[in-house]
């Protein structure tokens, strides 16, 4: 571990990201978002923001949400010396809807991949995402996954077993 690191509770880390995506929230004339502090387990924390019209928050494909979350981790370690603890940021529901549709995607292809007996890859995509396709894919029958490639252009393909 980081010698410099400083324990500090994951509940505090969110507190701190709290008040930084509500300034910026401020700044942006969003002023009808709000932003409430959910602990997952012990060492995550996810701050949901919501409220209408929070697409650019997102940005295409999830783009800006990852920036913000990069951005508030910074801040949280900036300020409060943690290098412990994980952080997520999420937006009108954005993870668990992105989550549900790469589900059904990866299902579809799938089913492709096995009646065809011919491999797919799908296109780049971020490590959380390329996660879910592995652990959809992985978990039918006559289909295993591998990533090819290197960030930022990193890419599943799901091959028959």
């Amino acid at each position: 571990m980081d010698e410099d690191a400083v324990e500090v509770p994951v509940a505090e880390q969110a507190q701190v990201a709290k008040e930084f995506v509500d300034g910026l929230l401020d700044v942006m004339g969003i002023g009808d978002a709000a932003s409430e502090v959910v602990l997952l387990d012990q060492d995550t924390a996810e701050l949901q923001v919501t409220g209408r019209d929070l697409g650019l928050l997102i940005g295409p494909k999830g783009a800006t949400l990852l920036a913000l979350q990069d951005l508030a981790r910074t801040v949280v370690q900036r300020k409060t010396g943690a290098r412990t603890g994980r952080l997520l940021l999420d937006v009108a529901g954005y993870r668990q809807k992105r989550k549900e549709a790469l589900e059904r995607f990866t299902q579809k292809v799938a089913q492709d991949v096995v009646a065809n007996g011919t491999p797919a890859a799908l296109e780049p995509m971020s490590s959380a995402d390329r996660k879910i396709v592995h652990d959809t894919a992985n978990a039918i029958e006559g289909v295993t996954t591998s990533s090819e490639g290197e960030d930022p252009r990193r890419r599943v393909v799901l091959h028959p077993a």
